[in-house]
């Protein structure tokens, strides 16, 4: 009784997939009513599934979320697919940088695969920085995953075979129209790209060549229609540009290169 009328309040309320939903809320509360009912409420309000789960998966991870951070999604899996491309050998990739780490999905992931690598995520907000290092420790990566709160590359001294960034992208005045899952409830910091949605990348391109070492690259990804946008400041930086695409065949990631420092690794094209 009680699954079936969390089912009915959901399609009423005009949710997609209302049984699905009724029962992860279920299984979460177990014989609970009462945390039953308070899971189904928050639900109701659209807060995203994944913060009353606490925990998405991501590339080959089960990883902890909270309303600290964004929540890790498929289309930013197009990046590992790059990195991957680009690096076919994988053990001669030795260091990682994610700038804006948040749950610390890319750089886990990355590191799941480059197992000879040790890798530094940053984050500006110290809930993600903690939030990160506990799935580092929860995944085994504890080791080779170092983490800092400070503000996206500032404190980096080394240069770094892959690095990687999800930054805020959207445009300040199209937030609000957002799904309310995420208007709501995410947070606004790690979308929030300014007037147009490019000032973060505004910032960091210019700090790429100083980052890469020999034969290394950076990946960034982007929202849907600002490919092109993003590549212009790329190139203003001297950096070559390829292009990988998502599932949706969007262009979703932008793999950079220091067109004078790739013979350390045979880099393939990471377009497609």
């Amino acid at each position: 009784m009680q699954l079936t009328l969390a089912m009915r309040q959901l399609r009423e309320a005009g949710f997609e997939n209302p049984g699905l939903e009724a029962r992860l809320l279920a299984e979460e509360a177990g014989d609970d009513r009462a945390r039953f009912d308070a899971l189904l409420a928050r639900r109701l309000a659209h807060e995203p599934m994944a913060y009353l789960l606490e925990r998405r998966g991501f590339w080959t991870l089960e990883l902890e979320v909270s309303p600290a951070t964004l929540i890790p999604r498929p289309d930013s899996e197009t990046l590992i697919e790059a990195a991957l491309a680009a690096f076919p050998e994988r053990d001669g990739v030795r260091s990682v940088l994610d700038l804006g780490t948040g749950t610390g999905c890319l750089l886990l992931a990355a590191l799941a695969e480059f197992r000879a690598a040790w890798g530094l995520g940053i984050d500006r907000e110290q809930a993600a920085i903690a939030l990160a290092q506990r799935n580092a420790r929860a995944l085994g990566f504890a080791g080779r995953a170092h983490f800092a709160c400070a503000d996206w590359a500032a404190p980096v001294g080394n240069e770094f075979d892959v690095v990687l960034c999800n930054p805020p992208y959207i445009a300040s005045g199209e937030i609000g129209a957002l799904m309310p899952e995420v208007a709501l409830f995410e947070p606004r910091t790690a979308l929030d790209g300014g007037v147009d949605g490019l000032a973060a990348y505004r910032e960091l391109i210019p700090m790429v060549p100083a980052l890469l070492g020999a034969g290394g690259i950076a990946i960034f990804e982007v929202g849907q229609g600002q490919a092109a946008a993003v590549r212009e400041l790329a190139v203003r930086s001297n950096l070559a540009v390829a292009l990988r695409h998502d599932f949706g065949g969007i262009a979703r990631a932008l793999v950079l290169r220091n067109p004078g420092r790739e013979k350390a690794f045979g880099i393939r094209s990471a377009g497609g």
